[in-house]
């Protein structure tokens, strides 16, 4: 297939007044962060705060790549779906699983020695309550500091944050974030930033209401907690909240937007990924969709669902919301990737934040203000909107795409699972180029009425999922976030789920569903490099330096949304929440199988 040239038109880190930061927070940002920028480890799911995703290792260029070899394997020990990547920490990686949640240690100097292993006793029931398999995307670091001894932070499935001593595997603390008795699990990674570690929640497809929580990395006390729906006293929102843009809505929506206390099961949940800039000291991320799926039974705009919020880190204080999807119709989740970067915006170096969104709009907002800067379709087969109205914020939809009460809608681009779902991309600074792995799958949607039951799934439609106009269910593309120009796109047979790692070397690794890791060269698209491995991936490169040689890793392991028929041998096209039908030719290319490789020339 050809490559085409595109191109489109109050937490406890703060002191008595007037004095300066605790030196706990203060230090654990600033190791952490120093720790980051340091090529020979990788020490957070996104690479750093910005959530570049990108490298400055060069010696694995676009000239040697071919060359490629494997250096080590490790079998996790694991079926279903490898979501997110290891973590690189002072010479030892840090490798998780899905359920049960196994997390391993590997001495890098002899990759044979398992340091040490944790694995936690669960309560089974959490794996009747997960949507859509039973993936993690990955643990946390904190180095050693006045808060203890270096740290991993595990979410589990049930519900429990765990923090273990990072050199012995011991339990340090544990807390009670979700309860799956109401269908809330946990299978987002957890993002430390100064002294906080901040858990979401999955389970918007059981009525769970969603929050962020922000835990002491210490002892795991609560610092503070915000909802995504309810009043503003649990939307934790800032009196100035959302001053630069007014019309984004301010105060009393989280209920006004809603039908009586449809609220309280209303969704919104967040397990996705985190952005932090540390010098406006603010978090973003992004909420999900609204519960029910069947938009009839939630009149209104079901404010703050579908949500870019943008945090102070203390405090939890929402400075700014931005809701791109109002009364959301499809399930385009919003939780996905937040990448931030400083760019030349009408002549001006501005602080920005990108996030390609589920609806298969990308959105770039000045990330002070949450003022929007930017909004283009990832895709110009996007149709259930024709635009998005850059004064209000407002997207303008067609309506022969919308869903409803007696009617099956047919030929919605995106589908539900998006043009882009969990995959965590990259930014290279110096091309000013974000790289993204992209879904390429459309779908026909048919509502049905159903009551809300505690513990029980709580959607009310029956998707039908085909691959998109192109022919095809996935596809890789490098863009301008600024401008909106697309660079180059190149397809893939299925979606690329688990997102992209650029480099300095003019790379772009990826993982492929039916089960290889490639590089393309991040300038012009150009396959450079492929290798087969035995089970497909849903989780991300990483790259780390090693005695002086670089290394890039990748978790085998297929499953998550778009394997649920595989791994659970499914057979109903609707069943899977839709993606039994999208994904029917899986099988005959991949079948389970956890596994870590990692290579090098």
């Amino acid at each position: 297939m050809q490559l085409r040239k595109l191109a489109h038109g109050v937490g406890g880190s703060l002191l008595a007044a007037g004095t300066l930061l605790a030196a706990n927070p203060a230090a654990a940002n600033q190791d952490l962060d120093h720790m980051s920028q340091d090529n020979r480890n990788w020490v957070m799911q996104t690479k750093d705060y910005g959530a570049t995703h990108f490298s400055k290792l060069d010696e694995i260029n676009a000239s040697n790549v071919s060359h490629l070899k494997v250096a080590w394997t490790f079998s996790t020990g694991t079926l279903h779906g490898h979501e997110g990547g290891p973590l690189v920490a002072d010479g030892i990686m840090y490798v998780h699983t899905p359920f049960p949640n196994n997390v391993y240690a590997i001495d890098l100097n002899d990759t044979r020695k398992i340091l040490w292993q944790y694995k936690p006793k669960q309560n089974p029931a959490a794996r009747a309550v997960a949507c859509c398999d039973v993936v993690n995307r990955g643990v946390a670091y904190v180095p050693a500091g006045e808060h203890g001894p270096a740290k991993i932070f595990l979410n589990q499935l049930d519900g429990h944050v765990v923090a273990l001593n990072a050199k012995t595997g011991e339990e340090i603390w544990k807390m009670e974030n979700s309860d799956i008795a109401m269908g809330s699990t946990l299978t987002g990674a957890p993002f430390v930033a100064k002294d906080k570690v901040l858990v979401g929640t999955a389970g918007a497809e059981l009525g769970v209401r969603g929050y962020v929580t922000a835990y002491n990395i210490k002892d795991g006390k609560q610092e503070w907690r915000a909802y995504a729906t309810g009043p503003d006293e649990d939307l934790l929102l800032d009196p100035k909240f959302n001053q630069h843009n007014p019309h984004y809505g301010q105060f009393g929506l989280g209920q006004k937007t809603w039908e009586g206390d449809a609220w309280k099961i209303g969704g919104g949940t967040n397990w996705g990924w985190y952005a932090y800039d540390p010098k406006l000291d603010m978090v973003y991320y992004g909420s999900g969709n609204p519960a029910p799926w069947n938009e009839t039974m939630r009149p209104g705009d079901n404010k703050w669902t579908m949500t870019i919020w943008g945090r102070d880190l203390n405090t939890g204080k929402a400075k700014f919301g931005y809701q791109k999807t109002p009364h959301d119709e499809w399930d385009y989740a919003g939780v996905n990737y937040m990448g931030l970067s400083e760019q030349m915006v009408d002549g001006k170096l501005t602080p920005l934040l990108t996030h390609p969104d589920r609806n298969g709009i990308v959105y770039t907002l000045n990330r002070e203000t949450g003022s929007l800067v930017n909004a283009f379709k990832i895709d110009d087969t996007v149709n259930w909107v024709k635009k998005v109205d850059l004064k209000t914020g407002v997207p303008v939809r067609d309506p022969e795409f919308s869903t409803h009460m007696d009617h099956q809608a047919k030929g919605i681009c995106p589908s539900a699972m998006g043009y882009h779902n969990q995959g965590l991309e990259s930014y290279d600074p110096d091309k000013k180029l974000f790289f993204m792995g992209v879904n390429h799958i459309c779908m026909d949607w048919e509502p049905f009425m159903l009551p809300y039951r505690a513990g029980q799934f709580f959607v009310g439609a029956t998707l039908n999922m085909y691959p998109g106009p192109k022919g095809v269910l996935g596809q890789v593309k490098a863009m301008n976030s600024v401008s909106g120009e697309i660079e180059w796109e190149a397809p893939e047979k299925f979606a690329v789920w688990g997102g992209t790692l650029a480099t300095a070397g003019n790379l772009v690794f990826y993982g492929t569903l039916d089960g290889y890791i490639k590089a393309r060269d991040s300038r012009t698209g150009a396959l450079k490099w492929s290798f087969q491995l035995p089970s497909g991936v849903i989780g991300h490169p990483i790259t780390y330096e090693h005695k002086g040689k670089q290394y890039v890793a990748i978790y085998s392991g297929v499953g998550g949304w778009p394997g649920v028929g595989l791994v659970f041998d499914l057979k109903d096209p609707t069943a899977g929440l839709g993606a039994v039908g999208a994904f029917k030719e899986l099988a005959n290319y991949t079948q389970m199988g956890g596994a870590l490789f990692v290579f090098s020339l």
